[in-house]
């Protein structure tokens, strides 16, 4: 059975608080995830809440859909720019921490990727993006330690 994974990020500035949203569909079963960050950036959001995604995956290999309307996630996947930033060691690459963990995740499942537009007619990508703003301003905030600790 093919999973559908909707998923989104946002940041309240960017850098700034953020969050993201998930949605995990499979036949009758639905899971809604979102986790909110004290200092981070959109794209790393956007990013991470592939890898929780994919991370909540209980069958190894699961096929899944990933429905994301982050160009920056579904082109360096799809066009393979995240294998080439790899074989470089991710020399001088933003979310080095969390590419790398993405990889580790992806190379396990069998993984699509379909870019959708943001903020349009998808109804489940626009309940991440509710689930990730409302992560965002939240009173109880993580730390992107990734991100603090190494901002690039």
């Amino acid at each position: 059975m093919n999973i559908s994974i909707y998923t989104d990020g946002a940041s309240r500035g960017n850098p700034g608080p953020g969050g993201y949203g998930i949605v995990m569909k499979a036949g009758a079963h639905r899971k809604e995830i979102s986790e909110g960050f004290k200092y981070t950036t959109n794209n790393r959001m956007e990013l991470l809440s592939v890898i929780v995604a994919l991370e909540t995956l209980k069958n190894i290999p699961s096929a899944a859909t990933v429905y994301s309307d982050s160009k920056y996630v579904v082109d360096a996947v799809e066009k393979k720019w995240v294998m080439g930033w790899e074989q470089k060691g991710f020399a001088k690459k933003a979310n080095a921490d969390l590419w790398q963990r993405f990889l580790k995740i992806y190379r396990k499942h069998n993984v699509k990727f379909v870019w959708v537009k943001g903020h349009a007619s998808n109804a489940e990508n626009n309940r991440c993006d509710e689930l990730a703003v409302a992560a965002a301003l939240g009173t109880n905030l993580k730390p992107d330690l990734g991100y603090e600790h190494n901002p690039n």
